[in-house]
């Protein structure tokens, strides 16, 4: 009987010492998994800052190429002629427009002319002044 109990108590010991490397395994495990969950936030976090000066970097570099765009979009501008025809004779109005400013002598902030080609005549207002010119239908 005496023999029982000494197995029997070194099977209890045994027990006793696996279920506390068991439990020595299993909080090592923990605390290696928290470690490791640890440092993977931290990489992260570390990750995500990164993220967010590289994005902060690209947002101004993205603006500044759609305002090349833009510069490099524009469009063309129209080239308009326009004439007066009367009497089977044309004038040019670029031309009409040259020789009323050498008519008012002076530059001037605001011209509005009218041209009645009966009369063979433009009537116009520079900056407040009314005048007039004979325009020759050619």
């Amino acid at each position: 009987m005496a023999t029982e109990k000494k197995t029997a108590a070194k099977t209890t010991a045994k027990a006793e010492t696996k279920t506390a490397e068991k439990k020595t395994t299993a909080k090592t495990a923990t605390k290696a998994a928290a470690k490791t969950t640890a440092k993977a936030e931290t990489k992260t976090a570390a990750a995500k800052k990164t993220e967010t000066k590289a994005t902060a970097e690209k947002k101004p570099a993205a603006k500044k190429t759609t305002t090349t765009k833009k510069t490099t979009t524009k469009k063309a501008a129209t080239k308009v002629e326009m004439f007066i025809e009367f009497g089977g004779a044309q004038v040019s109005v670029d031309e009409i427009i040259e020789n009323v400013k050498k008519v008012n002598g002076k530059d001037a902030k605001n011209i509005t002319i009218y041209v009645k080609p009966e009369e063979s005549k433009a009537y116009f207002v520079a900056d407040g002044d009314e005048k007039d010119m004979d325009v020759y239908f050619a």
